[in-house]
């Protein structure tokens, strides 16, 4: 029993000390620095925690009663003779304004780590703690001069970004990697503060020129990899491509680096690099995967430009990569590749199902089968087919429940329904789908949902809906000259009605996709110019400024239109994006 009173009584005092840190802490940050300093006395008195120590000084100190501080710190120093206490017990007399005597106990305390390097961090901490950095450097760099297995890099580091001086922070990090190689993936975090998209900016050239003298010293794989890693920042993916190729020289075992390289390279269109990096790819793998999958990339990059001629090329070339890897489960990737370019480019719907119909036959996974469906779905829907097209989409939701193609299919379910005109059943799928988990999904359900919304009830015969579906699927089928024609029917016989906008913007993304640029600016110009306070606004902006930054060679228009999104469309999903492309066209360090 009485065990039980005793462990009641200890914490009850534990809950009572705690409560009185609580309430201390909440006086000193509230500025009652009276109040502070006497329950910090208090709980000092109780535990003499060197915590509770320093804050009775920071509370006098903060009070001005620096004497009765400096008592207490020479006190401490008499028995302890702790070096960082000499920084204190500096700082005090600054703080009194007694410089000399200030740097005489800094002077000191400095004077003690050539006794002991092991002071060297506590002393430089304490240094830093009342922000007196070039002390505390001195101090980090005499410690490591002293005992070569101390290495203070990264506090250096950390200083040197304090003070701004970003070629020693750079050379600090780099200092710290050369002895610690797993640091890498921190030391681009870190960097990734400083540098830029813009390979002018100085920070980029610093950085840019000390790896390449860390490489003439000593080729390192780290040194290739973050210089890989920098000029993937600066979007200079054919440098990246050199650094890559020299780090696969000397690890062959795996391509994956490169690959997504070539895949960062496509996605960025950067076409001419990631043809070099597939057919890099082709000439130094032996997984047929991979060489299957540089082959589709290949393929699809010379379809995008393609003319007759070319598509000819195309034709033959699947058909000598069929026959030499064979109809089977690996070259799956190829055969739906074939069956797209089939339907969608050389406009042969038949023979493409055809061709898919007889993949079926392979021993294939429930989601192979769901991917062979989708594409047979597809073209149908390429040859208007709806009702056979719908057929497939359900078959593919009831075999794969819950995955991500059958959340795919359930979209192409609704967009097949639009395109025939029944909107109020399309809407109703659209509002399930407002809630999938693929982002991507959910927000082209959202957008197709509010576009029949918004325009359904405009006529009873939805005439214009009508018409803005048929253009829809003509860019679908990629028939992209029939549909702009057919938009231009729209903006005509139905001039002032709501659908107007749509129809602008989406002959503006037909413009851009058949080379007619200064047309697409003309729309986007336009859609500004008399829709400001509607829905497509901020994405006229957006894609008007990534013309004018990527296409057209007029970047400060592509500035000022980025800083209208930034200012009047704050809730718009561009606006990250436009501040981060406003803040690099105008020379700044983009994190």
């Amino acid at each position: 029993m009485k065990r039980i009173v005793l462990l009641f009584l200890l914490l009850a005092a534990g809950s009572l000390h705690a409560q009185d840190e609580i309430l201390a802490n909440g006086y000193f940050e509230r500025g009652e620095f009276e109040k502070a300093l006497l329950t910090y006395q208090k709980l000092y008195e109780q535990s003499k925690n060197n915590t509770y120590f320093e804050k009775i000084v920071e509370s006098l100190q903060q009070l001005e009663r620096y004497d009765e501080s400096e008592k207490l710190l020479m006190q401490r120093l008499t028995k302890q003779n702790y070096p960082p206490v000499m920084v204190e017990l500096g700082y005090n007399y600054q703080l009194k304004g007694d410089q000399n005597s200030a740097d005489d106990y800094y002077n000191k305390a400095i004077a003690r780590v050539d006794e002991n390097p092991s002071y060297s961090f506590g002393i430089a901490r304490r240094f830093e703690d009342y922000s007196l950095l070039e002390y505390a450097l001195e101090v980090y760099k005499k410690g490591m001069a002293l005992n070569p297995d101390y290495n203070f890099s990264l506090q250096m580091a950390r200083i040197y970004g304090e003070q701004g001086n970003i070629e020693q922070l750079f050379s600090s990090y780099l200092d710290y990697l050369e002895l610690n190689p797993s640091f890498l993936g921190n030391a681009k975090r870190a960097f990734s503060d400083f540098v830029s998209e813009n390979k002018e900016n100085e920070n980029n050239r610093i950085l840019r020129v000390l790896l390449l003298k860390e490489l003439q010293a000593q080729p390192d794989v780290y040194w290739y990899d973050l210089l890989s890693w920098l000029f993937i920042q600066q979007k200079e993916y054919n440098k990246a491509f050199t650094q890559e190729k020299a780090l696969y020289k000397r690890n062959p075992e795996s391509l994956r680096r490169i690959i997504d390289l070539a895949l960062t390279s496509l996605t960025a269109n950067d076409d001419e690099t990631a043809i070099a990096i597939f057919n890099y790819i082709l000439e130094n793998s032996q997984d047929i995967q991979t060489v299957l999958l540089a082959h589709q990339y290949l393929l699809d990059l010379e379809v995008e430009n393609a003319d007759i001629k070319t598509l000819e090329s195309v034709d033959a070339k699947y058909q000598a990569l069929i026959e030499q890897y064979g109809i089977n489960e690996q070259t799956l990737g190829l055969q739906i590749g074939y069956g797209n370019f089939l339907a969608f480019y050389n406009d042969q719907p038949e023979a493409a199902s055809q061709f898919l119909k007889e993949s079926l036959s392979l021993p294939l996974s429930v989601y192979e089968e769901a991917e062979i469906k989708m594409k047979l779905a597809d073209i149908l829907v390429y040859q208007e087919r709806f009702n056979e097209a719908l057929i497939y989409y359900s078959q593919i939701q009831a075999n794969v429940k819950n995955s991500s193609i059958s959340q795919e299919a359930r979209f192409k379910v609704a967009k097949t329904s639009y395109y025939k005109g029944d909107f109020d059943w399309a809407e109703s799928q659209l509002k399930i789908l407002k809630a999938s988990t693929s982002q991507l999904i959910a927000n082209d359900a959202l957008e197709l949902k509010l576009l029949i919304s918004d325009n359904k009830d405009e006529d009873s015969l939805q005439t214009a809906l009508k018409l803005y579906a048929k253009a829809d699927l003509m860019s679908f089928q990629n028939k992209n000259e029939r549909g702009i024609t057919l938009l231009n029917k729209i903006l005509t016989e139905h001039k002032g009605e709501s659908i107007e906008d749509q129809a602008l913007y989406m002959q503006a993304k037909l413009f851009e996709k058949t080379n007619q640029l200064e047309k697409a600016v003309a729309n986007y110009e336009y859609i500004i110019a008399n829709y400001r306070d509607e829905i497509l606004a901020d994405d006229a902006y957006f894609y008007l400024a990534e013309l004018y930054e990527t296409q057209l060679a007029q970047p400060e228009k592509a500035k000022d239109l980025y800083e209208k999104i930034i200012f009047n469309h704050q809730d718009s999903i561009y606006f990250v994006e436009a501040r981060k492309r406003f803040r690099m066209l105008r020379g700044d360090a983009i994190n």
